[in-house]
């Protein structure tokens, strides 16, 4: 079955940086558009970014904009967040998504937390 596996979350202190991971089996993951979500306490899940299925055309929140980068390894099957100059706005449970081309299939793994101290 369909796996998306998240790593990298931590603790790490304001203007630290981080980096994810998003290992994907169980599918062909070059056809599948890459992004990344995140959820605060009580609040809604929010877009991070997204990548594209051959690795351009990256897109961001505002909020993370010359902040965050997002790029994959199709050879690895893994798509990754470098989160630079985090804030502790930036808390939050950090979940990958992966959505077929044709939009018939769509996949969430399980998170993993990011925290970031003042």
């Amino acid at each position: 079955q369909v796996q998306l596996v998240e790593s990298g979350g931590g603790l790490v202190q304001a203007g630290g940086s981080l980096r994810l991971s998003c290992a994907a089996s169980g599918l062909t993951f070059s056809r599948y558009t890459m992004s990344w979500f995140r959820q605060a306490p009580g609040k809604e899940r929010e877009f991070v970014g997204t990548i594209s299925r051959s690795g351009g055309n990256p897109g961001y929140a505002d909020s993370v904009k010359g902040r965050f980068t997002i790029s994959r390894d199709n050879a690895k099957n893994t798509v990754y967040l470098q989160m630079n100059s985090l804030k502790p706005e930036d808390t939050a449970v950090y979940y990958c998504r992966a959505q077929s081309y044709t939009g018939g299939y769509d996949y969430w793994g399980q998170g993993t937390q990011v925290t970031v101290s003042s």
